[in-house]
């Protein structure tokens, strides 16, 4: 039973953290009118270093799985900091690229994140940090 318990109260530990996490990163993202969906989406893209995406590529690495992602695109669109065009190549296929605004607009939001980022790792020292992160892809890598 008490194996159960652990488990139990991890799992419950875990999904408070990411609960913070979340909170604190919406906090910071509050003013730039953006949400935290769609800021994953706009470092997503960012990340491909001007490669166009296609939508299965952006869900993937989507951190909230569940999340809308064609809505998601759609604000961004509505907001000029992305761009969608139809695939020369398939034209079944959209691509989807961050434009110039999207990335000013993550150049000025990193310096912020990373200082949020920071104070939700606050409590743990490096050696905690790299111990949390092994454990939680030991968790994530195997499902």
């Amino acid at each position: 039973m008490e194996s159960f318990d652990l488990a139990k109260n991890t799992v419950v530990g875990i999904l408070k953290a990411g609960s913070k996490a979340e909170e604190f990163l919406g906090n910071t993202l509050k003013n730039s009118e953006i949400s935290l969906q769609q800021f994953n989406l706009l470092r997503i893209l960012r990340g491909r270093k001007g490669i166009p995406a296609n939508l299965q590529t952006v869900q993937k690495r989507m951190i909230h799985k569940m999340s809308n992602t064609t809505r998601l695109i759609d604000k961004l669109i509505e907001k000029k900091l992305v761009n969608r065009k139809i695939c020369e190549e398939n034209r079944r296929k959209i691509e989807i690229s961050i434009t110039e605004k999207g990335l000013n607009l993550l150049g000025q939001l990193d310096t912020k994140i990373q200082e949020t980022e920071a104070a939700i790792l606050q409590p743990l020292n490096l050696e905690e940090q790299r111990t949390l992160r092994s454990l939680i892809n030991k968790i994530t890598l195997n499902h």
